[in-house]
């Protein structure tokens, strides 16, 4: 009998994975909360935040997040299908966001900090 694992379902998704990701790249199964105006095409991703519990958060940079319904899980690798140089930032670390104008622009890194609660 093998000491190796099988493989995993391809369709599962996972909130935290270990990190660094292995060859630097976001493995197929991370899941991330993803703003639906990102996934659907009405905005590009302009946020990228990788939270010090090794969440993923992906955002347009203009919409509430936190309005019923404007975000969902959903896999990593679906966005970059949609958007390949969000790949890039696969190695962002823990507590940092990513930030652009919008596609084809700069990404802009720096250590993240939630807004204080009202």
């Amino acid at each position: 009998m093998s000491d190796e694992l099988p493989p995993t379902d391809p369709r599962e998704m996972f909130q935290h994975l270990p990190f660094p990701f292995k060859d630097g790249r976001f493995p197929p199964q991370l899941g991330a909360v993803v703003q639906t105006a990102v996934i659907n095409g009405k905005e590009p991703a302009r946020s990228v935040i990788h939270t010090d519990d090794n969440s993923w958060l992906v955002g347009d940079g203009i919409n509430d997040p936190n309005l019923p319904g404007a975000a969902v899980a959903f896999h990593m690798h679906h966005v970059l299908q949609t958007d390949p140089s969000l790949d890039e930032l696969a190695g962002l670390p823990l507590g940092h966001i990513a930030t652009r104008g919008g596609p084809g622009r700069p990404w802009s890194i720096t250590k993240h900090e939630w807004p204080d609660e009202p």
